[in-house]
């Protein structure tokens, strides 16, 4: 780094944290304060998670400043918060690009920089990850330490605590930060707590703490343990944190997350002892130091393009109702008349619609946290007792509790009802929020009926089929983002299980479409038609039961049948090629493709080249079908221009 003059910003003058280990405390305050405002330029410019991001200025710059990243491993959970991170590790030149085709992802990972050693974006991984890395060096005599920072919110999810539970031998290599930022767990924060947290931290009271335990020990059992409980419950009731230390872990704090004064030596103090594992409690702001942010609700936890200066954020264009508002909606008004529907979220109350049934119904409405497994256990006991309950979870999430799934739902057949939001690409969140793998793993289970969405009005249909289905398990599944524009019923249809519609009629290609895709289908049956291929599509759906009569009818009447689903492979093509193989439907010369999402795990874009790219677009499935009738060459170009 060379010396700026006094007029240049300091960011410009660090691009890694090497750099930044050069300034003088002293220059922390006005780094953070250009790091903040790079920030807010850049999510102004892209859109992304802007309050998380900005409570975290601070606590990111000190952390680089005063560990050895990225010898010690920092690891963000969630990763919400990493955009002041990537700026002060060499992606500042790219921190426009966030969330975009080809740009930098939302959250950390492992692929984009050395420093970001653990990738996230799901919740409540940070310490177990910290943990797995503090005890490799451990074993293999090295001194890098894992630094892992948790939000208080992911504290509500119980791998974090299992984590802890088993982190005591990792010693002083694992460090973990808790960042309050809602005020949930702290006592106040001020002078006394922080002048506390350095005592507390600093050499020289874990050396005397240390030479009295040896003493101590010396005199016995029975005086030790007298001893450390004392001590340890003294401490808990001046600074909180008494959980924490029956886990193991050695409290620090709370501590003031913007305070640099305050911040730094606290974390020389635990970078440098030999007590551990350490836990340091700091409070912060979301939104901290920019006013729309820190006034808003949500403390603009995700934001579209926004004006720096007014905070107004872009408007998108109006169009069709949100898939989550429709569920959400249809489910508050078939609640008005049965009393037995309730609602489940797990953190995610407007993103899933649970919000618009809670403010309906609000003693109906449980919002478990960040728990999905205990979330789908609730509702299976629920179902036991009668109620219809509703566990409304992104695809991605839903993951988290498969086990639940199986054991404690379908296994013992209970009627819980499974609203799956998110499924299939999701544009800007990337592969880690992608919902493409639940067709897959809930199509494969016993008892369970599973069904996709073609539209908004099919949504309503199918909240209300799930409502009224008492024989087991049900679950439904939308996109993310607006509906396509159709009507939406004014009563809801209840729908035979296991029976699909035939949409368009045709004589030589079949398209079986599950969920939203049916539109790209009926496009794609448009250009086939011109060409002289009569086409039928077929909307199934149920990939579970199949509607085999249908199916069966349409294998057996076109030359061609092709399935197209927005799932991995393992759902709606592998369970129609198994009916088709088990029936001996295959014999005759029938040709059946199978269009799906491809096997890799897709990078950040427009939801709509996603969907090209993985070949589920009009013009795949043209090219598809023309393949599989051994069109000549000519005619795939033609279809391909």
């Amino acid at each position: 780094m060379t010396a700026s003059r006094p007029d240049t910003p300091l960011l410009d003058t660090v691009d890694t944290p090497a750099d930044l280990r050069k300034l003088k405390p002293e220059q922390l305050r006005q780094l953070s304060n250009e790091l903040r405002a790079e920030m807010i330029d850049a999510v102004s410019t892209s859109g992304g998670h802007l309050g998380s991001g900005l409570g975290v200025v601070e606590l990111t710059t000190a952390i680089h400043y005063v560990f050895n990243t990225p010898d010690d491993k920092l690891i963000f959970d969630v990763g919400h918060q990493c955009y002041p991170h990537k700026i002060l590790t060499g992606r500042r030149d790219r921190i426009r690009t966030l969330r975009q085709g080809g740009g930098l992802s939302g959250f950390t990972k492992r692929s984009e920089s050395e420093y970001d050693p653990f990738g996230a974006a799901h919740s409540s991984t940070s310490i177990s990850a910290g943990l797995g890395f503090a005890m490799a060096n451990k074993l293999n005599d090295k001194p890098g330490k894992a630094i892992a920072v948790i939000g208080d919110g992911a504290m509500s999810a119980g791998m974090a605590y299992e984590a802890m539970n088993n982190a005591e031998q990792a010693g002083n290599r694992l460090v973990v930060i808790l960042n309050d930022n809602d005020m949930s767990i702290a006592p106040p924060v001020g002078g006394l707590s922080a002048y506390l947290a350095r005592m507390v931290s600093s050499s020289e009271y874990l050396g005397l703490r240390s030479l009295a335990s040896k003493v101590a020990r010396k005199m016995g059992r029975r005086v030790w343990g007298g001893l450390e409980k004392a001590e340890e419950y003294a401490r808990g009731m001046v600074t909180g944190g008494t959980m924490f230390e029956e886990l193991g872990f050695y409290y620090v704090g709370p501590i003031d997350g913007h305070n640099l004064d305050h911040l730094v030596p606290v974390l020389e103090n635990v970078r440098d002892s030999d007590q551990g594992p350490v836990l340091i409690h700091v409070v912060t702001t979301k939104g901290k130091g920019y006013k729309p942010a820190e006034e808003s609700a949500d403390k603009y936890h995700g934001v579209p393009k926004f004006d720096v200066v007014t905070g107004e954020k872009a408007k998108s264009k109006a169009g069709p109702p949100a898939y989550q508002n429709v569920f959400g909606e249809t489910l508050a008004k078939l609640a008005e008349t049965d009393k037995r529907i309730c609602a489940i979220t797990a953190a995610m109350p407007s993103g899933t619609g649970v919000d618009k049934f809670a403010k309906a119904h609000p003693e109906r409405a449980f919002d478990v946290g960040i728990a999905e497994q205990h979330g789908v256990t609730f509702a299976a006991g629920l179902a036991a007792q009668g109620m219809r309950p509703f566990a409304a979870i992104y695809s991605t999430f839903l993951q988290r509790a498969y086990d639940q799934v199986v054991h404690d739902v379908a296994i013992q057949n209970l009627p819980v009802r499974f609203a799956i939001d998110r499924a299939g690409l999701v544009g800007a969140d990337g592969s880690t929020h992608a919902g493409s793998f639940d067709i897959t793993y809930l199509a494969t289970l016993p008892n369970f009926v599973v069904m996709a969405a073609a539209d908004e009005a099919e949504l309503v249909h199918m909240t209300y089929t799930a409502a009224e289905y008492d024989d087991g398990p049900i679950a439904f599944r939308y996109p993310r983002g607006n509906g396509v524009g159709v009507e939406l019923p004014e009563t809801p249809k209840k729908l035979e299980i296991g029976k699909g519609r035939l949409v368009k009629e045709g004589t030589k290609v079949a398209l079986l479409s599950l969920g939203t895709r049916l539109q790209e289908a009926m496009d794609a049956a448009e250009q086939l038609d011109a060409k002289g291929l009569s086409t039928s599509v077929a909307d199934l759906r149920f990939v579970k039961p199949l509607d085999t009569d249908l199916i069966r009818k349409l294998m057996t009447t076109h030359d061609v049948v092709v399935t197209m689903e927005e799932g991995s492979i393992g759902g709606l093509g592998a369970h129609v090629l198994t009916m088709a193989s088990d029936e001996g439907m295959t014999d005759g010369g029938l040709k059946i493709r199978t269009m799906r999402l491809p096997d890799l795990f897709q990078d950040q874009d427009d939801p709509q080249k996603q969907y090209a790219e993985a070949g589920l677009d009009a013009e795949s499935i043209v090219n598809t079908v023309l393949s599989a009738l051994r069109h000549n060459s000519a005619g795939v170009e033609e279809a391909r221009a």
